[in-house]
């Protein structure tokens, strides 16, 4: 079998090579997956956070029901839902770009799992954290938000370090709503130069590249935040 690298200096037809296409794509793919992380995030801390509280029920109701609907959905299904069925039923989503939607169905996907996290590494807290809280005169949300949250995130940041790389390959089901990201670049660029080994080692690379990066920023935050000292009795497992 012959190697031919160069079909990455070719014209793909636009006047741009094809390497100048895929960093476009792999530009997208990772567009994709920061804001659908920032998504997960800010959700699935929040709607961990309401299956712990103790005197709301509602909340708790809430963030399972939350937890449940998108866990147990295809990601698949929920971008397909999102994309043809959400603007047929709101049509003034009409107006919201594919990549919007294609985040937001990623993100709340994501989300349900980090808040399985969330409730676990709170849940893994002794529970003299929060009486502490109180006795400081803290309200509910000041005791979470100053004194659970920071130490539960501590706890949880291995199976979130996981989850980010998870989130960033996932965002390869971008391309079935047609967002030019990295997967649907090798598809593409495969059918017009017939280069498929070539083009799918080159997306492989960047794809070990990202979640590679990712996982070292991942480590060297959970390394700053760690308590020197500090031993858990029980570490959650993530929730999968």
């Amino acid at each position: 079998m012959s190697w031919d690298w160069k079909v990455f200096l070719g014209d793909d037809g636009s006047g741009r090579t094809y390497f100048e296409w895929m960093m476009s794509a792999w530009g997208w793919t990772l567009s994709v997956a920061a804001a659908a992380w920032v998504v997960a995030m800010v959700v699935g801390a929040l709607m961990g956070t309401f299956r712990t509280l103790p005197n709301s029920p509602w909340l708790v109701r809430l963030g399972n029901v939350w937890v449940e609907l998108f866990r147990n959905i295809p990601l698949l299904v929920q971008i397909f839902l999102w994309y043809f069925v959400v603007p047929k039923v709101f049509p003034a989503m009409k107006e919201v770009p594919g990549f919007v939607l294609v985040v937001l169905a990623l993100g709340f996907f994501t989300s349900a799992r980090i808040a399985e996290q969330v409730r676990a590494g709170i849940q893994a807290l002794p529970r003299g954290q929060r009486y502490a809280g109180m006795a400081l005169g803290f309200s509910t949300v000041q005791t979470y938000r100053y004194v659970m949250l920071p130490m539960a995130f501590r706890i949880i940041m291995p199976p979130l370090t996981s989850e980010s790389m998870n989130l960033l390959k996932n965002s390869s089901v971008a391309f079935a709503v047609s967002i030019a990201e990295l997967t649907m670049f090798a598809m593409q660029a495969q059918e017009e130069t017939a280069r498929g080994v070539e083009i799918y080692i080159a997306v492989t690379a960047l794809y070990a590249v990202s979640a590679f990066a990712v996982n070292r920023v991942m480590a060297l935050v959970e390394k700053r935040m760690q308590i020197p000292g500090l031993v858990i009795a029980s570490t959650p497992g993530g929730g999968h």
